[in-house]
């Protein structure tokens, strides 16, 4: 059974609903969340400790219904400390599969750039192909499987750089940042009271969806179309991210296909079953910014990824 797509926009409001009843603010950040939900893709957060990163991806999850799992990446965690082990059972005297936390619905994969590029890959086939190879035998993922990432900084002290072929499978690289004054005061008030750690049920977030539902929203999208106008416009898009002097690296076709379910998940979400410019216009910079590396020269000059890509749309024709 497929959902209408009125009913996909009720079911996200009602997500919205429950996750507002914890987190104040990052609307915005939410509503990323929901179109990777939908266009069934990764998300990485980056902001400065203390912005909510993990609560908020903590409350998505209870609201969502899904099996969540959480694993803290640390300097000395090992790929099979994600994945896990076939483990010798002396009384079988065979090999018994121990699952590591992966094996999820939805994975919080907390701080993920302080550990080194050998445990991060590890992600890597569980991202792509919702799959893990463990002694050459294949297991599978939920059919929903999804990575919330969160990181800090590049700045800070002791984090590694994300390989470019981690950062291409997530979807959205989304910044949070710190909150404005009233939403500031807002947390403070409904936190500043509370002791011991937080958890979303202590704020009545109840699930609204499962994995059934999440199933019918996200074949739902079948039913948007992308008119081939908007498919020219998104590869003219991410092709100019490859001619652009201030970039050594550009976007991988991945980016492009991304970019265009991503704009169909925006267009279900506000109930169309069409997608327009505006809704890739909206999504560029979130699926743009990670896959770009800033040449030297431009890097010398000051100048920033994002301020790029809002050059890019701005310069490459929209069809009407």
């Amino acid at each position: 059974m497929t959902m209408t797509l009125p009913e996909v926009r009720t079911l996200a409001d009602a997500i919205r609903a429950e996750v507002a009843k914890a987190v104040v603010g990052q609307d915005e950040t939410v509503e990323h969340l929901l179109v990777a939900l939908l266009a069934e893709g990764h998300v990485l957060l980056e902001g400065p400790p203390g912005t909510a990163k993990t609560f908020l991806a903590q409350c998505f999850a209870t609201a969502l219904g899904l099996d969540f799992g959480r694993i803290q990446f640390t300097p000395d965690l090992l790929p099979g400390d994600i994945l896990g082990s076939n483990l010798f059972n002396f009384q079988t005297s065979q090999f018994t599969l121990t699952r590591g936390p992966i094996f999820c619905d939805l994975l919080l994969a907390d701080e993920i750039n302080r550990t080194p590029p050998k445990t991060q890959a590890a992600l890597l086939e569980a991202m792509q192909e919702r799959r893990v190879t463990l002694d050459g035998e294949t297991h599978a993922l939920p059919e929903h499987f999804m990575v919330v990432a969160t990181q800090n900084p590049i700045e800070n002290q002791g984090v590694y750089p994300l390989p470019e072929a981690q950062l291409d499978r997530f979807l959205f690289k989304l910044l949070v940042p710190y909150p404005s004054s009233e939403e500031e005061a807002a947390i403070v008030a409904r936190f500043g009271q509370r002791q011991g750690p937080q958890r979303p049920a202590d704020f009545g977030i109840a699930a609204v969806a499962n994995g059934e539902t999440i199933g019918q929203a996200t074949a739902a999208l079948d039913q948007v179309t992308v008119a081939g106008e908007i498919v020219d416009y998104v590869v003219r898009l991410v092709r100019a991210t490859r001619d652009n002097a201030d970039l050594s690296s550009g976007a991988s076709p991945r980016a492009a296909v991304q970019l265009a379910n991503a704009a169909r998940a925006r267009a279900a979400l506000e109930g169309r079953d069409y997608v327009i410019p505006d809704d890739v216009k909206a999504l560029a910079v979130a699926v743009l910014r990670h896959r770009l590396v800033l040449s030297p020269a431009a890097e010398i000059e000051g100048r920033e990824v994002e301020t790029l890509v809002a050059e890019m749309v701005e310069s490459t024709e929209a069809p009407r």
